[in-house]
């Protein structure tokens, strides 16, 4: 009798230990997607006088009441703010990621209309991703790929940390690649992930490669539960982690099976009830490794890129997670943001946020903290519609990715554009990755010749080029680019080179960059033209 009611007690305190954190879990959830909606509201409100609502976001960074100096409309206070301020020099265009901040809860109340951005955009993205997908926010439903050296920083959903099934450890050690292999292997240990989240879209593909790479090693730590000894990863976080791992043959087994019949949309095969791939930067030079995964590790699966950030500010939030191509909303009331359009043989003059137009292009100045004011993102955003008064945009290109060897200027997208365009006549050849470099970078390297670009690609399918074909991408781009060929005629530009790297060469780049950054397409640092150039083999 006595060994049976203590069966019992032992049977209810598991139970209750199991069902405590689920319901806590679930407690929060509704709490922060009651916020979520909230803000949303609040959003919509905003949204209809957007002018307005910039003003007052403006008079409270710069900590005036009633206005930002003897203006007393609108208007007169964002003229004033510019006279007094002038543009900042350009900013970096990378954005690392924001350190986890502290949850308040006070912060969720009704009355708390002045959160910081952060906590407004994730609580937003909770919301809108919870609305198109109801399982996505699942108790250790999401595994997540980032590397944050040094600190654990925020993923998309960082106010409900038991989102995760990834311990917030695995992607601070000083090593991206042991970061995004740790990762990894915890994702693999979650059968029932419902979002596969990672911080860049290349943070995805290198972990997915790594997948391709170490799938035995990755089965054989699963099975045994136990960590193999890898660079790059300290003993003592080792030991943290390891006290996570239980061994899981079965799993280790499906492991096998599913890598051994081949990788063409294995993310699916392995999390078979996922529902999508959550990327918070994926424009820019991210889209050519979302498209990539999307044909490959990835189909049938949707992408979702939540955030638009830049000079180191939440700047606008995707509230549509099935469109398969994102539209960011510009929040009126989390920076202060001025527009300078992009018109030829004009002197443009700054417009604000209510003066943009439809289809056009803009460099984007922000002011998002107290005594940091016009700063110059070195952004082009185009205008693709609108939510009431809200401009709904796109991230066109960065200007600092600009090619230019004599004031000819390619931008980024473009250089793609034609570079995709030469692939086509290459029969059997796959992009992986490549980066530019002008030939001012090289030095006494580059030889006697004229200024020119030189071009280094990872592709898949063709282990080399003949002159011809290597001539093909300098020829789309004369055809392109009339400026460009008229001076190439002239002789005042070179004819392009072209490199091919062996496999693995941009992960080691990446890894070089030493921050979690998108890649960049145009080096301008010596340190990383030296080691994309050791790794030629065509």
């Amino acid at each position: 009798m006595l060994l049976a009611l203590a069966v019992a007690v032992v049977a209810v305190a598991v139970a209750v230990a199991v069902a405590v954190p689920a319901l806590r879990h679930r407690l929060v959830l509704s709490a922060l997607r009651r916020s979520g909606g909230r803000y949303r509201r609040r959003l919509e409100a905003l949204g209809s006088d957007v002018r307005r609502s910039q003003e007052r976001r403006l008079r409270r960074l710069l900590g005036t009441g009633t206005g930002t100096g003897t203006g007393t409309g609108p208007a007169g206070g964002s003229e004033e703010f510019q006279e007094r301020h002038p543009l900042r020099e350009p900013c970096r265009d990378e954005t690392p990621a924001d350190p986890v901040p502290r949850l308040r809860l006070w912060a969720l109340l009704p009355g708390c209309w002045d959160t910081e951005p952060r906590l407004q955009g994730s609580l937003l993205y909770l919301d809108a991703l919870g609305a198109a997908f109801p399982r996505a926010l699942a108790r250790r439903g999401t595994a997540l790929l980032h590397w944050t050296p040094g600190c654990p920083r925020g993923p998309a959903g960082w106010p409900l940390p038991t989102l995760y099934c990834t311990p917030a450890a695995a992607g601070t050690v000083p090593s991206r690649a042991a970061a995004l292999r740790l990762q990894l292997l915890f994702a693999l240990r979650q059968r029932a992930l419902h979002v596969l989240e990672a911080g860049l879209a290349a943070e995805l593909q290198d972990a997915l490669l790594a997948l391709r790479t170490e799938w035995p090693q990755l089965a054989q730590e699963l099975a045994l539960g136990r960590l193999s000894p890898q660079p790059g990863l300290p003993e003592g976080v080792r030991e943290q982690l390891q006290a996570l791992l239980t061994p899981d043959a079965a799993r280790a087994a499906e492991l096998r099976a599913e890598c051994t019949r081949g990788f063409e949309g294995i993310v699916l095969r392995l999390w078979p009830q996922l529902e999508v791939v959550v990327v918070r930067t994926a424009h820019g030079s991210e889209r050519l490794y979302c498209g990539s995964l999307r044909q490959t590790d990835c189909q049938g699966l949707p992408f979702y890129c939540p955030f638009y950030q830049a000079a180191g500010a939440l700047l606008g939030i995707n509230l549509w997670p099935v469109e398969p191509e994102p539209r960011f909303l510009l929040c009126p009331d989390w920076a202060f943001c001025e527009f300078l359009p992009c018109l030829a043989n004009k002197e443009p003059r700054m417009v604000l946020l209510d003066e943009l137009w439809e289809g056009r292009e803009y460099g984007l100045v922000v002011t998002a903290q107290p005594g940091e004011y016009r700063c110059r993102t070195g952004e082009v955003l185009k205008v693709t519609g609108f939510h009431k008064q809200c401009p709904l945009v796109e991230p066109v290109r960065r200007e600092s990715q600009t090619l230019s060897v004599r004031g000819e200027s390619i931008p980024e997208e473009q250089f793609c554009q034609s570079l995709c365009r030469t692939l086509r006549m290459w029969p059997g050849a796959r992009l992986i990755d490549y980066v530019c470099v002008e030939s001012s970078l090289l030095g006494d390297s580059s030889g006697p010749c004229a200024p020119h670009y030189e071009v280094f690609m990872e592709l898949q399918g063709l282990r080399d080029l003949s002159e011809g074909q290597r001539y093909k991408l300098d020829q789309c781009l004369q055809e392109d680019f009339p400026i460009y060929k008229s001076f190439r005629f002239k002789g005042s530009i070179g004819p392009l080179r072209l490199h091919l790297v062996r496999p693995g060469s941009f992960t080691q780049l990446r890894e070089a960059l030493g921050s979690p950054v998108p890649m960049p397409r145009v080096l301008r640092e010596e340190q990383l033209l030296r080691l994309i150039q050791g790794s030629v083999i065509s």
